[in-house]
């Protein structure tokens, strides 16, 4: 799910999402090299999207959508964009439902490179609490959007306030997760789900690091550096450092993504996927040549660099 949660322990991010976006998006940063680890290994150049099926999905049919809850959908609008279906109430704008679809068929061509192809179906309910019915048995409190196994709920009153930037950035997440089967992968930990969304959803954001992980920058500045990678409990509603477990989860995707390449950050997703929970601690040996330790304080140097 998305990081948007619109009360005070996400105020630095919602801060970076709310304002424009810088003029032009800054060239990618050096790959970092750090002592703990060995140079990256070679032949990790040319990128392969984690997920490639050879006929790509279809978004269901809209009349089969609207059925599951006509008590929501009756007189249903409906727009396609190029590669996306976007449905809303019957009082939803049509500029605003045109411009949706505009914007997720963007998106999806940046998960395709990243995370695979994905035709975006997205649904625009009214209210907060039809939203709520919609991506049950999962919540919206607090946040922009959810994702589900084929679709993407807008939560209509927080993503109304988000910039435009913020928008594309929460699309761009919820469609990863989307690509990914994030909603039935229970191999995954929970930081590489969320940091990898993370990481497709600021590709191209122009906002800068500081600024995207303002919460966690505060703490290194003042000389508390994360000391492991986030667990499962630390994504939790409620949880007292959510907004920081988001943004180191994200800056170990990106960690990887800069001291190894994209491909590597894709091969790591992928080792976590064909393996089971008992194997897990192998997986970042498989795929990055070091054992999780020395990828913990690898990191740890990284997030110290970018955000001091």
């Amino acid at each position: 799910m998305r990081v948007v949660w619109l009360g005070t322990v996400l105020a630095g991010l919602l801060a970076a999402l709310t304002v424009p976006p810088s003029p032009s998006v800054p060239p990618p940063a050096p790959p970092f090299v750090s002592p703990h680890l060995p140079p990256a290994p070679p032949g990790m150049s040319a990128a392969t999207p984690l997920t490639a099926p050879t006929v790509p999905p279809t978004p269901p049919a809209p009349d089969a959508v609207t059925g599951e809850h006509p008590e929501i959908w009756g007189h249903a609008r409906v727009v396609r964009g190029t590669r996306s279906l976007v449905i809303g109430t019957a009082t939803a704008s049509e500029a605003d439902l045109a411009d949706l679809a505009r914007r997720a068929d963007r998106a999806s061509l940046v998960v395709a490179r990243v995370a695979g192809p994905v035709r975006p179906l997205v649904l625009v309910p009214a209210t907060t609490a039809q939203a709520a019915t919609l991506a049950a048995p999962a919540s919206v409190d607090g946040l922009a959007a959810v994702a589900a196994t084929d679709r993407v709920i807008i939560e209509p009153g927080s993503f109304a306030r988000l910039s435009d930037a913020g928008r594309d950035v929460v699309l761009a997440h919820e469609l990863t997760h989307v690509a990914t089967g994030a909603a039935t992968d229970a191999r995954t930990p929970k930081w590489l789900v969320e940091g990898f969304a993370d990481y497709v959803g600021y590709l191209r954001s122009g906002i800068p690091v500081r600024e995207a992980a303002a919460e966690l920058a505060a703490e290194v500045r003042a000389g508390r550096t994360p000391s492991a990678l986030p667990g499962p409990d630390d994504f939790a509603p409620g949880s007292p450092r959510l907004a920081q477990a988001y943004e180191e989860a994200w800056l170990a995707c990106r960690y990887v993504a800069a001291r190894y390449g994209e491909p590597a950050l894709v091969a790591l997703y992928r080792e976590f996927r064909r393996g089971d929970r008992a194997d897990a601690a192998g997986a970042l040996p498989r795929a990055l040549g070091v054992p999780a330790g020395r990828f913990t304080g690898a990191w740890r140097a990284y997030v110290k660099a970018e955000l001091s």
